[in-house]
């Protein structure tokens, strides 16, 4: 599984091959151990903050229709709910009681990560003119990331008969949860220029703001960029309005090349927010034939700069706004689960 054997061409300001031709980390691999260290030096006070959202919020499934919130049951044991299982039942010379779960989850529900796996495009890597559906560094569908062709094997399923039907053998989460990516996080505070209100935030509104707070970006810092949207969530109770959602908190416009040119020049190894998908979603308008999700295609397909989404950033942020910092260290793995094009996270800042 070489370049040869996957691409001829590689899609324009895409860094396909530059960290070797089987590459599945992308910038990750800028997470050196120079960067943990840098990371470390910006624990002063030794406080720990949870960026994640409780795994069941949002709530509902307005954010989107095909995710829903995790369901947890008991196992069985001797046909009955593994639940406050009173073992004396079984031996009456036995005083555990047990209790036991299993959780069915949507991977992408809530706090979380995008692999490379996550969004690919129709390019034509091998020259013939035909474009063909492709991952970061070429992998392909069906031969490297696979899923099933009868939607009877796709969805919600009777946990007793469940069995995995799909697997990214390239790309997958656990590649991502193999760095335990640790480093050095850099919070832009959107929310504090432009509040609740809905902003497309271009190349020229994100470098004001970094400019005013002093904010600077280097080569394998993970960005964090804090709008809000995960305390609005909280604040709504597992009880989203949809018509707040769709209008409220600052996105990234994906359709500023500069904004991505940016992205690209900073050598920042991975984007994070507190709202939905980083970029406005749908798009700013376009015309002709283009990706849906313009800062997908440039991050994930492209660069290899993993997304994470719904986190929560407003106690850190509102925390380093008042000591006037930006940085801190930064751990947040994704599950260890092989084949998975997406995962829950339980980030921690410590400062």
């Amino acid at each position: 599984m070489t370049t040869s054997q996957r691409w001829k061409n590689r899609p324009e300001g895409s860094n396909w091959g530059d960290f070797g031709p089987d590459d599945q980390l992308g910038r990750l691999n800028l997470l050196t151990p120079e960067k943990v260290r840098q990371g470390v030096a910006e624990v002063r006070e030794g406080l720990a903050f949870c960026l994640s959202l409780p795994l069941d919020y949002p709530g509902g499934n307005i954010l989107n229709p095909r995710r829903h919130p995790p369901a947890l049951r008991p196992t069985v044991r001797n046909g009955r709910p593994n639940m406050n299982y009173r073992l004396g039942d079984d031996d009456p010379d036995v005083t555990d009681v047990i209790c036991d779960d299993l959780v069915i989850l949507h991977t992408q529900y809530s706090t979380q990560w995008d692999s490379l796996a996550h969004v690919g495009q129709l390019f034509d890597a091998d020259g013939d003119g035909k474009p063909e559906a492709l991952y970061y560094n070429g992998f392909r569908p069906d031969e490297h990331v696979r899923g099933p062709s009868d939607p009877k094997d796709a969805g919600g399923a009777n946990i007793a008969e469940a069995r995995s039907t799909s697997e990214a053998q390239a790309l997958g989460i656990e590649k991502m949860a193999e760095t335990c990516v640790q480093g050095r996080g850099v919070l832009i505070d959107l929310h504090a220029r432009v509040g609740r209100e809905r902003v497309a935030v271009g190349y020229d509104l994100l470098m004001s703001i970094m400019e005013a707070d002093g904010v600077e970006v280097e080569s394998g810092d993970m960005v964090c960029l804090h709008t809000g949207f995960g305390q609005l969530l909280l604040e709504m109770g597992r009880k989203p309005d949809p018509v707040c959602m769709t209008n409220a908190c600052a996105v990234l416009n994906g359709r500023d090349g500069r904004l991505l040119n940016w992205i690209t020049d900073s050598g920042l190894a991975a984007l994070i927010a507190d709202n939905y998908a980083v970029e406005a979603h749908p798009a700013v308008n376009h015309s002709g034939c283009c990706a849906s999700l313009p800062l997908h295609e440039h991050c994930l397909f492209k660069l290899g700069i993993h997304l994470g989404e719904l986190w929560l950033l407003t106690p850190l942020a509102d925390w380093l706004r008042s000591r006037k910092r930006h940085r801190f260290l930064l751990t947040a793995p994704p599950l260890r689960l092989p084949g998975a094009v997406g995962s829950p996270a339980t980030p921690v800042a410590t400062v």
